[in-house]
């Protein structure tokens, strides 16, 4: 038996249904250009450029489907890649759910992307995948703090916060996607965990299964501000520079 018939096939869903209000009026976030190409389908293209990924689902905004199914079609993706676009929900967890009940019995893997990451260079991915497909039940890519935290009581909007506490640095991890999942597991954290969530792998957390950390890197940052998306315009320049991207 080949080692991809024993783990199944590979799936990306990729929640794309937010309006993006960090980044002012106008089109949703997934669909903001960056260097003239919408930011999904960057976030599709880096997705899809692994080998191992079979399909990817984009989790349209509810009355968006047909909009984002037609720019999809405009652009190139790697024939080995399949994609599917369906109708989201009202928070991201609900969109999830839904790109997870699109996929065919064949996925075995499940990695979960934020369209607003477009930039995450595919030795990333292949290394989610890989440490699931090495018994993994959830994987998360992460970078190092190069900051200090500190703990706070929040307050009003403006107001001065007091420190309650700083967490050890050496501990700590910003935690990016491509998020990867057994898919069985997966499916349980969202039948089972009815919690408003940041993240997949929270969920998994909170059934009590491990969830391991692999290096992230630093061009998988998540585009929210009008400052990054200026940094993004410059890697994808520095990029187009050194290896023609």
């Amino acid at each position: 038996m080949s080692e991809q018939t024993r783990t199944g096939r590979t799936a990306v869903v990729i929640p794309a249904a937010g309006r993006g209000v960090r980044l002012g009026p106008g089109a949703p976030k997934a669909l903001r250009a960056l260097n003239g190409t919408p930011m999904l389908i960057h976030a599709v293209r880096a997705m899809a450029a692994s080998r191992a990924v079979s399909l990817v689902v984009v989790v349209a905004p509810p009355d968006g489907a047909p909009e984002v199914k037609n720019l999809l079609d405009a652009h190139a993706l790697p024939e080995r890649t399949d994609y599917l676009v369906v109708p989201g929900g009202d928070t991201r967890q609900e969109s999830v759910r839904l790109g997870l009940e699109a996929l065919p019995e064949t996925i075995g893997t499940v990695l979960v992307h934020d369209a607003a990451r477009p930039l995450v260079p595919v030795d990333t991915v292949d290394a989610v995948i890989e440490a699931v497909r090495d018994g993994a039940p959830a994987v998360v890519p992460a970078l190092p703090l190069a900051d200090t935290v500190k703990q706070v009581e929040p307050r009003g909007k403006g107001e001065p916060e007091p420190v309650v506490a700083t967490p050890e640095r050496a501990r700590l991890r910003a935690v990016q996607t491509p998020q990867g999942f057994d898919r069985d597991t997966l499916v349980r954290a969202h039948e089972t965990v009815t919690d408003d969530v940041t993240d997949d792998a929270s969920m998994v957390e909170q059934l009590g299964a491990p969830v391991v950390v692999v290096p992230g890197h630093e061009e998988a940052f998540k585009v929210t501000r009008p400052l990054d998306l200026v940094l993004a315009e410059a890697v994808l320049a520095r990029r187009r520079a050194n290896d023609g991207f």
